[in-house]
């Protein structure tokens, strides 16, 4: 078959209209009909809300970009299921067999040290300390056809190619960068499901478009299962990839449209399979139209007139090819790229116009645009545009009447993420938690998710924490789901005995530290987890739950050693583990965290955490050591997501169990000393620039926690309605909530010195406690600060 007869077939460039009746215009607040089904989910959009201004300038997604931030600069929407991004060196999970500790520089694929590219590829996590994905990477070249990447200290080896951030663009929505090698300007933007580039060639030179179905993000030999590839016709090319890796059945079909014809292409097989049918007739290596394999790149020639750019559409889907081209037909149904553009940019700014902040530093506002951007970047829409997905059980669902999203960094996100989802995307969090109880109804284990993505249970990092996100929705009244559904679930997944150690759990009331390591942590996240249950049971009248999980919530107090004041490892025959250091990171019975940060961990009950440990003088003067003392590198050296930025004293920003720490003064009679905490922990761990971020980001839980104590206010214990208080950093706030009420924060006299609030008003009435309920926030009015430069040591003092 020649190229010449491919163009017989219907080309995707014909038959398609411009959805023009579809688009709906505001001068920040427009979007094609393509992603009013996620528009929908958020009443709430800019157009709505009045003076909606641009806030999406102040985006600067190339924060976090360096060291271990682990974000990625590149093109997508919020929520969206496409994150196309450049990947910028091709390091391997495990040489010889082994883990390579270089490779978790690149979680997001991107590192902002490194001087080339080696291609753009279409899904990417932001921020996470372990990944996958780096699906369908895209390289234009020009010049002798190069199929493999080369390495970074010789380019010239493969398809790879130099680049300088001083030619390289990052917005909300957008990115670009000259691709110096070949004198090629790269343009990227994105819809919920759809990624399109833009190449500007030099003149008179052959265009060519690397396609590498090999290439992904924790890559090993091994790790592609199966590759299937047709040209549909001159130009529009369809297909899947298989991997097994982080996911271990997961598949991503592709649609991938060019607007030009394909003048030739080709492809190159890298392994050898010991059957292959009788496919041996064919010559496969070039113009033939189906391919099929473990390890493939392609290559696509055009000939391109003068000025002329390339544009290309790949759009992606859990469920088929099929379902990839229908999402490509309803969201982006032309070729202009200008316009996806523009409304990339406008659904930015309609979810950042939720929080309207006053200020004249532009600093603050870059921090606190950036961290919103980062915290609606996931989890991800996973669906076609008809409502189908993948479900666990690798059958195709179809999700009726909520969206439904994957990519679930639970022990991180449930701490700040997801209750900043109940204040400011209540629609989507419900959604959120439908999607984990689709989760549980299709898990042979009858349990929530741990951390899952693309349709599979990957069991990272411990706790059952999804019923904390469930229990969270449900007494703070966002839980239009079925709640005694939600609450079985919640159950199961608690009794599941084999889970983790959790069958000592049970019966001993502690995991052992011999039986199952990082005992004392998950026997600290089983207790909140519980208490979270027992809250959404008591919401729900189910008294027998809720006492069986209000008694297990006090386990915590069954690895405290009262002789060393700290958590402690325990044994199952009772005794504390000997030779203890509450310094050390590693074999003490604690997971990214040491037993200083760890034995904090009560969020549930703070109140008698401070009794049992002391009373609430010596337990203010602990934490006061915390901030203040100094933690060695060598307790931290062989930890990978703790290190030196993420650190004040002993105080670990850097990572999530201390996430809370900070405001557990209000416990104490010294909840003054929240404040000045607080406020140079915003000042020191989030800056601006590539490495403004004090640590992986973890998909938006670092973001969150600065969106909060920004803001004023904290969720100590989510499944509480309560949130702590603490010092704003903003002069003047307004949130737009979905149900039209508006919450404004203000902070009178506020300054870098002013740190220390000397009264809260609460609608005019002077607050007494350090302490604002969901309610409140939710049912509109003002919150007032005012700040001082010296604490307010009778505040709050009763």
């Amino acid at each position: 078959m020649t190229i010449h007869s491919l163009k017989k077939k219907s080309s995707i460039q014909k038959g398609v209209r411009l959805l023009g009746a579809g688009i709906l215009l505001g001068s920040l607040g427009i979007y094609t009909s393509c992603d009013k089904a996620e528009a929908d989910t958020s009443s709430a959009s800019a157009s709505k809300i009045e003076n909606a201004k641009d806030f999406a300038q102040y985006v600067d997604p190339m924060i976090g970009t360096a060291k271990m931030g682990h974000t990625y600069p590149g093109a997508t929407v919020p929520f969206g299921s496409v994150q196309l991004s450049p990947d910028t060196d091709t390091i391997p999970y495990a040489v010889d067999g082994h883990y390579n500790p270089d490779v978790y520089k690149y979680c997001a694929g991107y590192q902002y040290d490194d001087n080339t590219i080696v291609g753009f590829s279409h899904t990417h996590f932001s921020g996470t300390g372990h990944s996958d994905l780096g699906d369908f990477l895209i390289m234009p070249t020009t010049g002798d056809l190069k199929l493999n990447p080369g390495t970074a200290s010789n380019p010239e080896s493969g398809y790879r190619s130099r680049f300088s951030h001083d030619k390289e663009t990052a917005e909300a929505g957008y990115y670009s960068v000259m691709l110096d090698d070949y004198d090629i300007k790269a343009e990227m933007t994105a819809t919920t499901r759809v990624g399109m580039h833009q190449y500007s060639f030099p003149k008179d030179k052959e265009a060519h478009i690397v396609f590498d179905l090999m290439h992904g993000i924790y890559n090993y030999d091994d790790k592609n299962v199966w590759t299937f590839v047709r040209v549909e016709n001159d130009t529009l090319v369809t297909g899947y990839r298989q991997t097994n890796g982080w996911a271990r059945t997961r598949r991503v079909y592709f649609a991938m449209s060019f607007s030009k014809p394909i003048k030739d292409y080709g492809r190159a097989r890298y392994d050898r399979q010991p059957y292959g049918g009788f496919w041996g007739k064919f010559d496969q290596a070039k113009n033939f139209p189906e391919i099929a394999g473990e390890k493939i790149r392609m290559y696509f020639n055009f000939d391109l007139e003068p000025q002329e750019k390339l544009k290309v559409k790949m759009a992606i889907s859990p469920v088929s090819s099929e379902g990839a081209l229908n999402n490509m037909k309803k969201e982006v149904p032309n070729w202009d790229f200008e316009q996806v553009k523009e409304e990339a940019r406008a659904n930015w700014n309609r979810e950042l116009n939720k929080v309207q902040l006053s200020s004249e530093d532009e600093d603050e506002l870059t921090n606190f645009y950036t961290a919103m951007y980062h915290a609606f970047l996931g989890p991800t829409v996973y669906m076609d545009t008809d409502g189908k997905y993948m479900g666990l059980d690798m059958n195709v669902h179809q999700a009726e009447g909520f969206t439904n999203y994957t990519s679930f960094s639970l022990w991180d996100t449930y701490r700040a993420l997801h209750p900043l989802f109940n204040i400011l995307q209540p629609k989507r969090n419900a959604d959120m938690a439908e999607s984990m109880m689709a989760h549980y109804d299709q898990s042979v284990h009858t349990m929530l998710p741990v951390w899952s993505h693309y349709a599979n249970e990957n069991w990272c990092m411990i706790g059952y924490h999804s019923a904390s996100v469930l229990a969270d929705a449900i007494v703070k009244g966002n839980a239009n789901f079925d709640q005694d559904h939600a609450l079985e679930a919640m159950v199961n997944t608690a009794r599941t005995r084999y889970y983790d150690g959790l069958g000592y759990y049970m019966d001993m009331g502690y995991v052992p530290e011999d039986k199952n390591g990082s005992s004392v942590s998950k026997t600290l996240e089983y207790a909140y987890d519980d208490w979270a249950i027992a809250q959404a049971a008591k919401k729900l009248g189910k008294d027998e739950i809720y006492e069986e999980f209000i008694k297990r919530a006090e386990n915590y107090k069954n690895v405290y050693d009262a002789k060393t004041g700290f958590m402690r490892p325990k044994l199952s025959d009772g005794t504390f583990k000997k030779d203890f250091d509450e310094l050390n990171t590693h074999g003490q019975g604690f997971i990214e965290g040491n037993s200083w940060n760890y034995s904090l961990y009560v969020p549930h009950e703070p109140a008698k955490m401070i009794e049992m440990m002391g009373g609430k003088e010596q337990f203010s003067r602990h934490l006061d050591s915390l901030f203040t003392m100094e933690l060695p590198d060598k307790y931290f050296e062989n930890t990978e997501d703790i290190s030196r930025e993420g650190i004040i004293g002993n105080y670990v920003h850097g990572n999530e169990p201390s996430h809370h720490v900070a405001y557990l003064y209000n416990w104490t009679n010294t909840p003054w000393k929240s404040q000045d905490k607080i406020r140079m922990i915003l000042d020191m761990k989030y800056q601006t620039g590539a490495d403004g971020l004090s640590g992986n980001d973890d998909f938006g839980q670092m973001s969150a926690w600065y969106i909060f104590s920004s803001l004023g206010f904290y969720p100590v214990a989510p499944g509480s309605v309560d949130y702590a208080l603490g010092s704003p950093a903003v002069k003047d706030a307004s949130l737009h909530l979905e149900n039209g009420n508006t919450f404004r924060v203000i902070a009178e006299n506020q300054s870098k010195k002013n740190v220390y609030v000397d009264k809260v008003e609460l609608n005019g009435e002077e607050l007494t406690e350090p302490f604002i309920s969901h309610e409140s926030i939710m049912s509109g009015g003002e919150l007032k600060f005012y700040m001082t430069a010296k604490p307010n040591k009778t505040l709050f003092i009763n």
